[in-house]
């Protein structure tokens, strides 16, 4: 089955692409700002790809969060996997926490619970496995507590 693509991209790069804008604007103006209009226009498809990747700006959220979270966890792995001492291994987990904390709004609010307007609500009601939408269905389900990424 060959993949659909949007002037030369894939699906996924589309999606990865969504992502990223909508984390940029998030930054510069919250999420109550954020219009998938605009996500759409900065990376240069309509807003109905959008819909039909998401579902809605909720399921962007929810992706969002998740991608998020996803690449945090990844940063505690490789933490852990560079080196074999115990001190060593939790030097470098805080090391990674604290910089992704600082650096990126999202995590910060994940690792300490601590939302704001600015950033899309974790409070967000789960989809249904039987999403309509087939992509969003990676995203669905409850989002990551602060104790979720101590255990």
């Amino acid at each position: 089955m060959r993949a659909r693509t949007f002037a030369g991209r894939t699906r996924g790069l589309v999606r990865d692409e969504a992502l990223e804008r909508a984390a940029e604007l998030l930054v510069a103006g919250g999420w109550r700002g954020l219009r998938l209009q605009d996500v759409a226009d900065g990376i240069g498809v309509s807003r109905q790809t959008l819909y039909n990747e998401f579902g809605s700006k909720e399921g962007l959220a929810r992706a969002l969060v998740r991608r998020e979270a996803d690449a945090y966890l990844a940063g505690v792995d490789r933490a852990l996997a560079t080196h074999t001492d115990a001190r060593e291994r939790l030097a470098a987990t805080a090391e990674w926490t604290t910089s992704a904390a600082r650096s990126n709004a999202l995590v910060r609010a994940m690792l300490t619970g601590c939302w704001s307007e600015r950033l899309p609500s974790p409070a967000l009601p789960a989809v249904p496995s039987s999403s309509a939408v087939p992509a969003q269905r990676r995203a669905d389900g409850p989002l990551p507590s602060p104790a979720d990424f101590v255990t």
